[in-house]
């Protein structure tokens, strides 16, 4: 268990919209690592030249890189809606025990259900619906009082999800905010694991929400407006706004990875949840946006199988 002294800060302030938070990239220091001996024959004396005698010179051998745990023994979840499980039970509401981080429901089976022996003891959801990237340090914090073996992040779809896309967090603020949660983690758990799953494709979500008439009126209580407002509309304006959407969730994507490659403990999923062609049975029956118990057990199963991968 990881223990280590710290403690930390906090900044959000920006709108949050009940969103799809809604996921893997491998990023590990390598295995193996070589050591230098002495080269020095016996009977040297000082009278031979200093270049030679700095060249037979023993060279500290490098710090051999931390290998990925593919075992961990706890892990917190951080992040929005999706790890809440929101709309996957009933309407507007979360439904943790079906979490694909830290869900207990046997038929999900979890991150936390596969990798723990005791997975109401040793799991935690910090997690909260509504919350933007702005939000993470606060939740890196409560999470690393935990002392967790590992730190599901996904988070970034309300980044998105806003009632315009000109409202939509800045990429460089994002950046920013994203690297703070890390810091905020590192101070206080410089062990811990870090899994971090890509922002979902927000247009891939709306083209097969769409499909269905009566659910795109749960839309119109505030669901990512920034893609899901005048669903129907084929104008450019509203072509454009789904791009402008689109083209920032690959951007924070890009942000995650390299802030994520940055940190010898953190994996990126590469893509996998972005990628992922949700059905229709795996977005919620509620709102067809946020997945649905189907979806919540297809992102354990993208997310187990990128953490246990050697």
């Amino acid at each position: 268990m990881r223990r280590s002294p710290g403690a930390k800060t906090d900044g959000s302030g920006r709108t949050r919209v009940t969103a799809t938070g809604a996921a893997v990239a491998l990023l590990i220091g390598g295995l193996s690592f070589a050591a230098c001996g002495d080269d020095d024959s016996p009977g040297r004396t000082d009278a031979q030249p200093k270049a030679r005698r700095a060249q037979a010179s023993p060279r500290p051998s490098p710090t051999p890189p931390t290998a990925w745990d593919r075992t961990p023994e706890s892990l917190a979840a951080v992040g929005d809606s999706i790890s809440r499980g929101f709309d996957a039970c009933s309407l507007l509401s979360d439904c943790p025990e079906v979490s694909w981080a830290t869900g207990v429901d046997p038929d999900i089976k979890s991150l936390a259900r596969q990798l723990l022996e005791r997975p109401r003891k040793q799991s935690w959801n910090v997690a909260k619906t509504g919350a933007v990237m702005a939000d993470l340090p606060a939740q890196m914090e409560r999470a690393a009082a935990h002392d967790p073996d590992m730190v599901t992040v996904m988070a970034g779809s309300n980044d998105a999800c806003q009632p315009s896309a000109a409202e939509m967090t800045p990429v460089a603020e994002f950046r920013t905010d994203f690297e703070e949660a890390l810091r905020t983690l590192r101070r206080e758990q410089p062990k811990t694991q870090v899994y971090v799953s890509s922002v979902p494709n927000l247009k891939r979500l709306w083209s097969e929400g769409r499909k269905d008439r009566i659910r795109m009126q749960v839309w119109r209580l505030g669901i990512c407006q920034s893609m899901l407002q005048d669903p129907n509309a084929t104008g450019k304006a509203a072509v454009d706004r789904r791009q402008q959407v689109y083209d920032r969730v690959v951007a924070y994507n890009t942000v995650l990875e390299e802030v994520c490659a940055e940190d010898e403990l953190c994996r990126y999923d590469g893509g996998a949840v972005f990628d992922y062609r949700f059905t229709g049975d795996e977005l919620s029956s509620w709102d067809w946006f946020h997945p649905s118990k189907q979806g919540q057990r297809k992102l354990a199963e993208l997310a187990y199988r990128q953490i246990t991968a050697s």
